[in-house]
């Protein structure tokens, strides 16, 4: 889906700019430039960021479990 128009950036590419580290709504604008032209997209991109990243530590968490 097209979350920014302006810059053409979709939920999928803000996700793997998570992926690929960025771990704020900051980051993800200065890797995606989403919200930086008109910024109608800005609660929605939020919105995917926060999930995103919230899944990112999720998994690295699950990494770390174990049997004992």
């Amino acid at each position: 889906m097209y979350v920014c128009l302006c810059k053409n950036v979709t939920d999928h590419r803000i996700r793997g700019a998570v992926e690929e580290g960025a771990r704020s709504w900051r980051e993800v604008q200065q890797q995606t430039g989403c919200a930086t032209q008109c910024g109608k997209c800005a609660c929605t991109g939020k919105e995917i960021t926060r999930e995103a990243i919230k899944a990112e530590m999720n998994a690295a968490v699950e990494g770390l479990a174990y049997a004992v």
